[in-house]
């Protein structure tokens, strides 16, 4: 198998959503694309442990297990900062002024 191919995919995946983190101010926008930043290394670590062996693919299991954590606790804290300031929009989200 071309593992060229994998890993193009899986560069462009993250790059897209390193252009969404660094350029949206909204946090559910910001959410999805550091997800997706993360199901572009699971692909690399796939691709990969084709290449170099199964070590590859536990590897995805431990960040699919962070992901999930991750999803669970970072849309706990959206919804509240919405119900607290009304608004996603982070510009308009200061926590340290009361």
């Amino acid at each position: 198998m071309l593992l060229g191919p994998a890993l193009a995919v899986s560069a462009i995946l993250f790059s897209l959503g390193v252009v969404g983190v660094l350029l949206r101010r909204n946090a559910i926008i910001i959410f999805m694309c550091v997800e997706l930043m993360l199901n572009a290394v699971n692909l690399t670590f796939v691709a990969l442990s084709q290449q170099l062996g199964l070590d590859g693919q536990v590897f995805v299991f431990f960040v699919m297990t962070v992901a999930a954590a991750e999803a669970a606790v970072g849309l706990a804290i959206i919804i509240a900062l919405y119900r607290h300031r009304d608004t996603l929009n982070l510009q308009h989200i200061n926590l340290l002024r009361g």
